[in-house]
């Protein structure tokens, strides 16, 4: 016979509450469970941790190459033929949906720390598949339009590399917690011992990983080399007009100790300054020749190009986002631009005692200066009056009638290759050449520029690797970088990685501990049969009577369900907190 007074007492749980209400709409508290979660809502949270890693990856991505989101903007165009910038509503959408997926599963995981089921709620699980296949698509997008930009991720590991270790370990060690919780307080199963497994195998990656790194500005500091000059890619494209006076103007103005253009060749034989095939970008060509729009820039004679307005369209696009920046003399000078030609760029650089790299875009076949193109140039240098020893020559080919000019290409050869030629330098993309090819080419005395470098951090690891020079379209932005932005030596950096590793697994192994505690407590005073809920009641000893008359409540329903014989009698007093069995099972 069980005589029986029901103790209940409900206390407010906020915390809960908001928790579980916001992840699995469950505000009320017989809503909520303790239970095990289903399978299908384990399987979401594997889809939220796994819409969050990608996520994390493609945010990381997208933040590397804000090096070069010109570059993505220019191949937009030319692909859909209008000038915007793409950039913009890429970055507020991943924004947003890591912020979002990212609460979600700091969400999923207070539900595992607190022992509550979990069961996202309908609306939460569209929006995580909806934000998992958008990111999906982009990764698709972009490596079918921007592949290349891929390479991006290995060069900026050269500087993220020690603090992403950091942040992971972090992360990880962490995460123990849960994973002890998980491990330790349930029945031993394959799956826990293949959780834990997994959890130290990757424990175990992370202590090892600098091994593996390889990290230019961890360095002897006596070792650095004087700080690489920079080159104006196409003048200061971001404060001014690209390829135009004002532009090459403001870049010798940022400390650009040489200027770097792409050259044209007209109709008529006259170097011009155009990066695009067409003058639809960069100029009113649409106004003054709707009908030759998408003609070659080539085929249009001297005089057509100098009567087109190439500054109005940076003010009304405003590419960069620096048009609220400028003053109204600024705007006014950069509104009234025209096409440049070669010579005045350099009659400005001989003026301003710098030096000028030439990328010159050969004319088709069918051009009328597809044979003399060579020497058309060649007399716009002489003509600019520029020392032959300042201006570098790029174009591959006609190289044995180049006299008096410095020979360089974008093209990565051997040292062996570069002497045969005649080349005095290597002008290489910042993704074509490794720490050690560089240390290579600059010990064979080989000077290598590289481009495009628009961020400090990637000016910080190639000044690191003692490259010479840097070509780059943000010459403002590099001039305030007096120095790398972080320098270490090995031994400072092996003190750091061996410390963190130390108090990693020391409060790893606390953790587990601490989880275990009971468990072991039990297990020391040889006690073989336990119930949970008898050791939920001696960890709660210290707690207010109302706490403790709970969990004799939950004791005296398990040792019922654990089954009393028909004999046995069970009493509770709930108002003295006494609790009896008739057959002497448990008195107090």
């Amino acid at each position: 016979m069980v005589k029986h007074q029901p103790l209940q007492v409900y206390e407010k749980q906020v915390f809960v509450s908001f928790v579980t209400g916001i992840y699995g709409c469950r505000w009320k508290r017989y809503q909520r469970s303790q239970d095990e979660s289903s399978r299908w809502e384990c399987t979401w949270f594997v889809i939220l941790c796994s819409s969050f890693l990608l996520l994390l990856f493609w945010a990381y991505f997208w933040l590397m190459a804000r090096n070069d989101f010109n570059d993505f903007n220019w191949l937009v165009y030319n692909r859909s033929g209008e000038w915007r910038d793409e950039t913009m509503p890429i970055l507020a959408s991943t924004t947003v949906g890591f912020s979002y997926v990212t609460f979600l599963l700091i969400l999923a995981l207070f539900h595992i720390s607190l022992g509550q089921q979990l069961n996202l709620y309908w609306v939460h699980k569209i929006g995580v598949l909806a934000t998992l296949l958008t990111t999906i698509s982009g990764f698709i997008f972009v490596d079918d339009l921007w592949g290349d930009e891929w390479d991006i991720l290995l060069a900026s590991l050269q500087y993220t590399a020690p603090f992403l270790h950091l942040g992971a370990l972090v992360t990880v060690t962490a995460i123990s917690w849960l994973v002890a919780g998980y491990v330790v307080r349930r029945e031993r199963s394959n799956i826990q011992v293949m959780v834990l497994f997994i959890y130290i195998v990757v424990l175990l990656a992370l202590f090892l990983a600098p091994l593996t790194f390889t990290c230019p500005c961890i360095m002897d500091r006596h070792s650095l080399k004087p700080r690489p000059s920079v080159i104006g890619r196409r003048g200061a494209p971001m404060l001014a007009p690209e390829n135009t006076v004002v532009s090459f103007n403001r870049a010798l103005q940022h400390g650009a100790s040489s200027l770097e253009a792409d050259v044209t060749i007209s109709v008529d034989g006259v170097p011009f300054l155009m990066r695009d095939h067409t003058l639809r970008r960069t100029t009113d060509v649409t106004k003054v020749f709707p009908a030759r729009q998408y003609e070659d820039a080539s085929f249009f004679n001297w005089t057509e190009i100098r009567s087109l307005n190439a500054g109005q369209w940076f003010l009304e696009s405003d590419p960069y986002w620096t048009v609220a920046s400028l003053t109204a003399k600024e705007r006014s000078r950069i509104g009234n631009q025209t096409v440049c030609s070669l010579v005045e760029m350099l009659r400005l650089a001989a003026k301003a005692n710098s030096s000028a790299l030439l990328n010159i875009h050969k004319p088709p076949p069918e051009h009328p200066r597809y044979r003399s193109w060579f020497m058309d140039t060649l007399r716009a240098v002489q003509k600019a009056g520029i020392p032959l020893k300042r201006v570098t020559w790029t174009p591959d080919t006609d190289r044995g009638r180049v006299r008096g000019l410095h020979q360089t290409t974008s093209e990565k050869l051997s040292v062996e290759a570069i002497r045969q030629r005649g080349i005095t330098s290597l002008t290489l993309h910042y993704s074509k050449a490794s720490h050690k090819e560089l240390r290579e080419y600059l010990a064979n005395n080989v000077s290598v520029t590289v481009y495009p470098v628009n961020e400090p951090w990637l000016y910080s690891i190639l000044w690191c690797s003692g490259v010479p020079s840097v070509s780059s379209d943000a010459p403002h932005v590099l001039r305030k970088v007096p120095y790398p932005i972080w320098l270490m030596s090995q031994s400072a950096y092996n003190f750091i990685w061996m410390t963190s590793n130390l108090v990693s697994l020391a409060i790893v192994i606390g953790v587990f501990f601490f989880q275990n505690y009971h468990m072991i407590r039990w297990r020391m005073s040889g006690m073989q049969n336990y119930n949970p809920e008898h050791i939920m009641l001696s960890a709660v000893a210290r707690r207010s009577s109302r706490d403790v008359n709970i969990m004799k409540e939950k004791l005296i329903f398990s040792e019922l369900n654990n089954g009393l014989s028909s004999t046995e009698e069970l009493s509770l007093y709930p108002e003295n907190g006494y609790v009896r069995y008739s057959h002497g099972g448990l008195s107090r």
